[in-house]
């Protein structure tokens, strides 16, 4: 086994082993090359954080409260976690997709959009912002990430960190989420994006994942293709909610 393979299935154990990353979003390749990979997903452990489900609304990716009589706060749940604009794919955990999704559509940038933000207001946690691009039409990175959160957990201080890449590898992703584990409060992800595996196919993508995660915690999660000559996109969405 090689070097990088060790070290894929170290981190997928970690993130196995992990109760509670929170959200979190994986960006990279399918093993034959051809489809450039977004996944996302969304954990909770309060009924407000357990009552969402994703939906399709104009083409674009939503969240949405399964139980509309039990939402109490709906301002850091309901967004939309995927975008798109000209072939750019935006993936996020929070309404920063919007504010991505306007910058490019006024000729700004990924991490001008992101400068404008700083991490959640949910005290004591300050949840990170992470996000991330594909943006066909550059030949400068295959995919880029981003985390907006506190430094050193004190809310005084915001760090703005993005992770570019050249290119992506096949059959392999960068994982970034917002927490090291399950805590009070709790941790934010520290150090860089880290290696993870990408199965063939967007169904065996999907179902990898969802068995993956946390029975417990784990709420949504979706998986989007972008075919690289077509510029085509399939969409797999799970919902606990639903039965998945």
């Amino acid at each position: 086994m090689s070097t990088i393979d060790t070290l894929v299935e170290q981190n997928m154990a970690q993130l196995k082993d992990n109760v509670y990353p929170g959200r979190g979003i994986i960006l990279g390749m399918t093993p034959d090359g051809q489809n450039l990979v977004q996944v996302y997903w969304i954990m909770g452990r309060s009924t407000n954080s357990r009552n969402r489900i994703f939906v399709t609304e104009n083409g674009f990716v939503k969240t949405q409260a399964f139980d509309q009589n039990k939402v109490e706060d709906p301002s850091l749940i309901i967004y939309y976690p995927a975008r798109d604009y000209h072939n750019c794919h935006i993936i996020s955990n929070g309404d920063q997709t919007d504010t991505i999704f306007t910058a490019l559509q006024n000729g700004g940038s990924f991490e001008s959009a992101l400068q404008t933000r700083t991490f959640e207001p949910d005290a004591p946690n300050f949840t990170p912002r992470i996000s991330g691009i594909i943006d066909l039409n550059s030949s400068r990175f295959a995919y880029q990430l981003a985390i907006i959160k506190p430094v050193a957990g004190n809310s005084e201080f915001c760090t703005h960190q993005f992770f570019n890449y050249q290119k992506a590898l096949p059959g392999m992703g960068h994982c970034l989420h917002t927490y090291t584990g399950d805590g009070t409060p709790l941790p934010s992800f520290t150090g860089e994006p880290y290696l993870v595996q990408l199965p063939e196919g967007i169904e065996a993508i999907a179902a990898f994942y969802w068995q993956l995660l946390n029975k417990e915690n784990k709420i949504s999660l979706l998986v989007k293709l972008i075919n690289l000559q077509t510029k085509q996109v399939q969409l797999r969405i799970l919902n606990k909610q639903l039965g998945d």
